[in-house]
């Protein structure tokens, strides 16, 4: 696949047309049968989501926590991917880990001093890219980084607007 060719028309579009390139995505949950359990519409595909097995969940399907891990993993995994063949580093495997660790007290109401989510999320990268240089392995992680949507908007979160109907 040539993704600069595949880009190129869309970049000159939004260069010529500034408003064109933005976008809204739009995700929607809505009740299942149980209290611990619902069904998220992304709009182009429904997804299971429960309560993890921690605070009463089945265990059976992905919880808020893995959907949040999930978006990061995919993100990091296609931003990297995507860098790569923009800059012509060739590599023969790229995967990326998303670990998060909280601790439930918090999410159950048990302990005030317990913060309610993720205390700490880790992205691993394993790249093999033999015949990149240091250099060019150190632009592949800054740009990923810097390119990664979902991994910039958890370091600089955007303003969160709640509205009840």
């Amino acid at each position: 696949m040539d993704l600069r060719a595949v880009q190129k028309p869309l970049k000159d579009r939004y260069r010529s047309e500034p408003g064109s390139s933005r976008i809204t995505l739009e995700a929607k949950a809505s009740q299942e049968d149980t209290p611990i359990s619902c069904s998220v519409d992304i709009g182009r595909a429904v997804y299971e989501a429960q309560a993890h097995a921690g605070v009463g969940g089945a265990g059976t399907a992905a919880c808020s926590g893995d959907l949040l891990l999930g978006a990061l993993a995919a993100c990091a995994q296609v931003t990297c991917q995507m860098v790569a063949e923009a800059m012509g580093v060739e590599t023969e495997r790229i995967e990326v880990t998303v670990t998060g660790e909280m601790d439930l007290a918090g999410t159950l109401g048990i302990s005030r001093d317990v913060p309610v989510g993720f205390e700490s999320i880790r992205t691993r990268f394993e790249v093999e890219a033999p015949g990149a240089t240091a250099e060019e392995l150190e632009g592949l992680k800054k740009r990923t980084e810097q390119y990664c949507v979902v991994f910039q908007t958890l370091t600089r979160p955007p303003r969160l607007d709640t509205e009840w109907a």
